[in-house]
């Protein structure tokens, strides 16, 4: 088995995705380490999607990442981004390698909640986790500026411990709403914020790999 990851998008998530990859595939039981399968990563420099609209130059970078890993006959290939999956129909035309469906695992995942909140960027929250028959209590548009600030500045790398402290605040305002769930629509969000009222799209992603790989 051979696994593609398109990451750099950020770095860190990917870091962490890879990482907890490899550990829920060590909990499986291997016997030496000829029992990984090959993991091939393309960290991109590519631009955060953090603005209302994504141009095509924008998503330019994306398709070369994608390009480059199926170059390399990967069985799949999992894209450590929330906010790409919005065009995960179009860059999936582009390539032979099935790209991993985030947005159908996240449904999976919160189809039986009475209520969730997503945090993320605002095409992932207003469009990518829109979901028919769920009911959503999200967070305002001046929310969701300061929300893809704290992003853009924790992928940076600039006063992470603040850009955390907000993300908590937020979450928690939304909880205390009504909010059952929390989707942490943001690879960064899922580095940041832990525990069992979150859906962690970086978990979602590592378990729906590990279905198709081991």
């Amino acid at each position: 088995m051979k696994i593609g990851i398109l990451g750099g998008i950020g770095p860190e998530a990917t870091s962490e995705f890879y990482s907890k990859l490899i550990f829920e595939i060590q909990r499986r039981g291997i016997k030496s380490n000829r029992d990984f399968p090959q993991i091939i990563i393309n960290s991109i420099p590519a631009p955060e999607l953090i603005n209302d609209n994504v141009s095509q130059e924008e998503l330019s970078f994306y398709r070369k990442g994608l390009a480059e890993l199926d170059s390399f006959g990967v069985d799949f290939i999992v894209m450590v981004c929330n906010t790409i999956h919005l065009f995960y129909e179009e860059l999936q035309e582009g390539i032979k390698a099935p790209i991993i469906d985030l947005r159908k695992a996240v449904y999976g995942e919160i189809k039986n909640a009475k209520a969730i909140t997503v945090l993320g960027t605002p095409l992932t929250v207003k469009k990518l986790y829109k979901f028919e028959g769920v009911k959503t209590l999200n967070p305002t548009d001046d929310e969701l500026s300061k929300l893809s600030s704290a992003i853009f500045n924790y992928n940076k790398g600039f006063e992470k411990e603040k850009q955390k402290e907000f993300a908590e605040r937020l979450s928690s305002k939304y909880l205390e709403l009504g909010s059952e769930k929390i989707v942490l629509g943001c690879t960064e969000l899922a580095i940041m914020l832990k525990g069992n009222k979150f859906i962690n799209t970086v978990d979602v992603l590592v378990k729906t790999a590990l279905k198709k790989c081991c």
